[in-house]
């Protein structure tokens, strides 16, 4: 594999790709050395491992919980600050903040290993639940969430990036297993304990629980990880030189050079992409068409600008092979995504449901989800070096059924409030099969050198996906309140901008492998 890997690769992305490539000589050199005795520790729970490998987990899961279990509350404290017109906000807006904390704080751990930004992440993480928490109104509960945020985009960039350094290879894979399952759980049981203490406390001690687990997180992690050093100096190999890392380290040419090199480094890319695609919502929620046409137009242009550097060429145009697997990668997470965001809003506002009983339909497509995955990941041999058009196909089918059953169990009052539960069951397996196979083919037809901006490229998409869509769906429910509409009419044109993207993507997944194979 070359040591050569585009600049603009999220930093977990590279540094995985870099640790196979000089796997020997980073695991004799890693300051984290194996027991004295010589014996290589057989388990991520071993010494020396055993503080970093639960300080990894717990933050990953507390991230997990707080993604999940606020979505669960989201329309209480909406209800409560104020902010119902601007619903779609408060889940946008940590989001957009996800994109830009993922690539500065890869970054920052390039220069200077990933102690001091994985520190500033988990800082910034409660500094934004504590703001959050104690939010009187629904502006500043909002800043509290863009800084949530950003310490979630760091939190998960760097949890791999530590994995990647800080663990010999043969530990790596089942790191990466342990980290999902860090991540799963909590998305099965973070909804019901969020609606539990929301019901009983207050919905502000959802924000307050994380803030004593992230200081425990840091206490394990941060330790370990300063002993790592900077990932060029001694004990680490110097990261691979990309031309953009080149040009940096030189004097600059000419101010046109030096905007070149400010415009071509990926936190400048990611900034563009969440202002652009910020514009966006905010314009879709404004009543004046003379301010609302311009905001939306600039917004839209500025995003698609910046999402063309950032994503493999072809994407927007769905070009067969590695660019339809990032669409197929945003039609899956928009409709998916799109529709759990607005479920419990449904089922609270028009249903009448309590938070907990509302939580169960995100809970159950969660299990449904993982269920669906297990199934796709048995039955994949029969589809290996061939295109995996028909799982994918069937997956977004399932899910197209699932959000019209779970649209009928919300809108429709002569339809018991539960049948929504049990159509987001059938959606969640439908995104469990569909999500893996399309992930699979599409990275097995990225290059070996290819590998890390491929599977980059489908985490933007998704991330960007949950953004537009929460936004879109915030805007109709804005503008249906302002136009003196109900929750019901926002709720209908969301779910059924999230069925046509369902839709969509049966027809684009015929694109996932290009005609010659």
């Amino acid at each position: 594999m070359p040591s050569d890997l585009p600049s603009d690769l999220p930093t977990d992305l590279r540094s995985a790709l870099r640790s196979e490539q000089e796997s020997t000589a980073h695991e004799a050199a890693a300051p984290i050395s194996p027991p004295a005795s010589g014996t290589r520790p057989e388990s991520v729970f071993a010494a020396p491992y055993t503080a970093l490998t639960w300080g990894i987990v717990l933050s990953v899961a507390l991230v997990a919980f707080e993604s999940m279990g606020v979505a669960t509350v989201l329309p209480e404290i909406a209800g409560r600050l104020g902010g119902l017109n601007a619903y779609g906000w408060g889940l946008s807006a940590l989001m957009l903040a996800n994109l830009i904390g993922t690539v500065a704080a890869g970054r920052a751990a390039d220069r200077g290993g990933p102690a001091r930004p994985l520190a500033l992440g988990l800082a910034v993480f409660a500094v934004g639940c504590a703001v959050a928490g104690s939010a009187a109104n629904w502006p500043l509960f909002l800043a509290g969430r863009f800084l949530q945020g950003l310490g979630v985009g760091a939190v998960m960039a760097l949890a791999y990036t530590a994995i990647s350094l800080a663990y010999p290879q043969h530990l790596r894979a089942r790191m990466f297993a342990l980290v999902s399952g860090g991540w799963t759980v909590p998305s099965l049981v973070g909804p019901t304990i969020a609606a539990v203490i929301s019901d009983h406390v207050s919905w502000r001690g959802v924000f307050v629980l994380l803030l004593p687990l992230i200081a425990v997180a840091a206490v394990l992690a941060l330790p370990q990880l300063r002993r790592l050093g900077q990932p060029g100096g001694a004990g680490h190999p110097s990261p691979a030189a990309s031309p953009a890392d080149s040009q940096a380290a030189a004097p600059a040419a000419s101010p046109v050079a030096e905007k070149d090199r400010w415009w071509s480094t990926p936190v400048a890319r990611s900034v563009l992409l969440a202002t652009g695609t910020g514009i966006l919502l905010a314009g879709l929620q404004l009543r004046q068409p003379a301010l609302l046409v311009p905001l939306v137009v600039v917004g839209a242009g500025t995003a698609v600008v910046a999402l063309r550097r950032v994503t493999p060429a072809g994407t927007l145009s769905v070009r067969r092979g590695v660019p339809a697997g990032v669409v197929l990668r945003f039609l899956l997470c928009g409709a998916y995504f799109g529709s759990e965001a607005f479920l419990p809003l449904g089922l609270v506002r028009l249903r009448g449901l309590s938070a907990s009983e509302a939580g169960l339909g995100l809970s159950a497509g969660a299990i449904t989800w993982v269920l669906g995955a297990a199934w796709q990941g048995r039955a994949d041999s029969r589809w290996s070096g061939r295109s995996r058009a028909v799982p994918i196909a069937a997956g977004f089918a399932a899910l197209l059924v699932g959000i019209a059953v779970m649209a009928l169990g919300v809108l429709v009052d002569a339809v018991p409030a539960l049948t929504a539960v049990a159509g987001w069951a059938i959606g969640g397996a439908g995104m469990g099969v569909a999500f893996n196979a399309a992930t699979t083919d599409a990275m097995e037809q990225a290059p070996a050198d290819r590998q890390g901006e491929a599977s980059g490229s489908m985490q933007l998409a998704q991330t960007l996906a949950v953004a537009v869509l929460s936004g879109l769906g915030g805007a109709a429910v804005s503008l249906s309140a302002a136009h003196g509409g109900s929750v019901s009419v926002a709720l209908t044109a969301t779910f059924a901008l999230t069925a046509a993207l369902a839709a969509a993507g049966i027809l684009a997944a015929r694109r996932i492998r290009p005609n010659a194979a």
